[in-house]
């Protein structure tokens, strides 16, 4: 029964790279293999080889300081950091909240089966995570030190060790989360601030992290004698990538000891949390009048309902509505001093300035991106959306509407915020607030006619349409590259074009690309909704 489980987990998790929902059937071995390869160039390729350069810079002092367990232990960490950091968002959502935990739960499978299941998801999250870190670690040290049996068997083990701490941290902290909203209403918002502090601390961590690296790295041997003092399990954890077989023997112990203790405590309140259904608690009926709303407002609020219901999606695709404020409020503190650094920094070509702020704001914005998953996770459900009495482009506009909503007013509260406090000409001031504005629009409408394109609807766990979806990435990256390279093309254009008359030009392009757009969702967008 386990393998059966473990079987569908694994075809669940990797379903969208074999698996073409739209077409309901598999993937060509050409489009398989393409979906690997995108994933190996943007996860590994990117984020590897940023972990690599800061390995290569740590890993040379400390090997020839005969410190190359401290070397592991900063290394492991980081990776621990980022794991658990990428996994603990869906941990709470896979283990708890999957579609189908009722229907398996309500089967004569055991309990500790169905969780086991769950946990390789987990597992496997954590370790996708964690390996883009530790992974070229480990490479890194293998290049740079002696290569010998020990550490070779070391660096294997240390990725397994790493992803462990990975899952049994995310499964701790979803386990809080699990039990604080159990006795709480309003479970989704509690689940976001919980998962916002959380998200504080990881950057509060990583803000010092550098300047704490930089000073163990030159006073590696006194910092070394602490922590072997008074931290030995931290020590015997380093000391497992730089071959150490008795460190090996002892944190595999450990370990084990710690995921069974783990595994046992969940298994306790699994099925408990698992069929919780909330609070009951009786309501006294009152008649009250009923005032019509629109076609489209009630569409809007139905949308609105469903980002507000669910925590992965708020956390996933809505982080853009609290960030651009903040961003908003900083520059109103310190954009004087900003405008002035940037000013030294590229001299003469003083239209930089604004031209590369509205980029920034652009990136900002990209991280709300909530139209790229809302045809998905319909789900089995679309057929309610499809059978009501509208036509199928005011679903789509009330889906759009969400993300211009949400996206439009921070943007335009940050956009103010720096045109205020950044110096420029009053064209230029105008202009990048229209830019900024236009550059939702454009976003909406591109994540929506990728949610189109390539719809998921056959999911368990709504993490998998918000996370895990080929549109969602690429929406996202999309994204990122109209903001790159919205700053990075003033760089050539620059000297022959006035900051206002490039802000124009992005203006125009961007406002004709929109209307194409609309275009297609109104026309081509509608029909693919309605025959889904």
């Amino acid at each position: 029964m386990l393998k059966t489980l473990l079987k569908k987990q694994m075809a669940e998790i990797f379903r969208n790279y074999f698996y073409d929902p739209k077409k309901n059937k598999m993937r060509s071995k050409g489009a398989t293999i393409a979906y690997i390869a995108l994933y190996a160039l943007l996860m590994v390729g990117l984020l590897g080889g940023m972990f690599a350069l800061m390995a290569v810079g740590l890993c040379g002092p400390l090997v020839e300081a005969g410190m190359g367990w401290l070397y592991y232990l900063l290394i492991g960490l980081i990776a621990v950091l980022l794991g658990t950091f990428g996994s603990v968002f869906s941990t709470y959502s896979s283990l708890y909240l999957s579609k189908d935990n009722d229907l398996l739960l309500s089967m004569p499978i055991p309990v500790r089966c169905v969780m086991a299941s769950r946990l390789l998801g987990v597992y496997l999250l954590g370790l996708m995570y964690a390996a883009v870190v530790i992974v070229p670690g480990v490479i890194v040290y293998w290049i740079t030190a002696p290569v010998t049996a020990g550490a070779i068997v070391g660096g294997v083990l240390m990725v397994l060790l790493v992803s462990v701490i990975v899952m049994v941290l995310s499964c701790l902290l979803g386990w809080v989360v699990a039990r604080i909203s159990l006795k709480l209403k309003n479970k989704s918002f509690i689940t976001v601030i919980l998962s916002l502090l959380f998200l504080a601390a990881y950057y509060f961590v990583y803000y010092k992290a550098q300047a704490l690296i930089t000073l163990l790295v030159e006073n590696a041997a006194v910092y070394g004698m602490k922590i072997r003092g008074s931290a030995y399990l931290l020590y015997l954890f380093g000391c497992v990538g730089a071959g150490d077989w008795l460190a090996m023997l002892i944190m595999t112990v450990t370990q084990a000891l710690l995921l069974a203790l783990t595994m046992w405590g969940i298994a306790r309140s699994f099925l408990k949390i698992a069929t919780a259904t909330g609070s009951v608690k009786k309501v006294r009926f009152e008649h009250k009048a009923v005032r019509a709303q629109s076609t489209q407002r009630a569409l809007l609020g139905k949308e609105l309902r469903r980002f507000t219901a669910s925590p992965n999606y708020m956390l996933n695709c809505g982080l853009g509505i609290l960030m651009l404020p903040v961003a908003g409020i900083v520059l109103l503190i310190k954009g004087g001093a900003l405008g002035r650094m940037l000013e030294d920094v590229f001299g003469a070509n003083t239209g930089i300035v604004p031209v590369l702020m509205c980029a920034a704001v652009c990136l900002l914005a990209s991280m709300n991106d909530m139209a790229a998953p809302s045809v998905s996770l319909e789900g089995k459900n679309l057929w309610l959306a499809q059978s009501l009495p509208v036509t199928p482009w005011q679903v789509l506009r009330a889906k759009l509407d969400v993300q211009l909503v949400l996206t439009g007013v921070p943007v335009l509260f940050c956009a103010l915020c720096m045109v205020i406090a950044l110096p420029g000409g009053a064209l230029e001031k105008v202009l990048t607030v229209v830019v900024a504005l236009l550059y939702t629009l454009l976003s909406a409408l591109a994540a929506l006619a990728l949610g189109l394109k390539m719809p998921n609807l056959t999911w368990t766990n709504e993490i998998t349409p918000i996370k895990q979806s080929g549109c969602v990435m690429l929406s996202l990256f999309a994204n990122w590259f109209y903001a790159i390279a919205l700053g990075g093309l003033y760089f050539l254009c620059g000297r022959y074009l006035s900051a206002a008359a490039y802000l124009a030009l992005a203006a125009a392009i961007t406002a004709t690309v929109c209307a194409l757009l609309i275009r297609w969702v109104k026309k081509q967008g509608a029909r693919i909704f309605a025959a889904l």
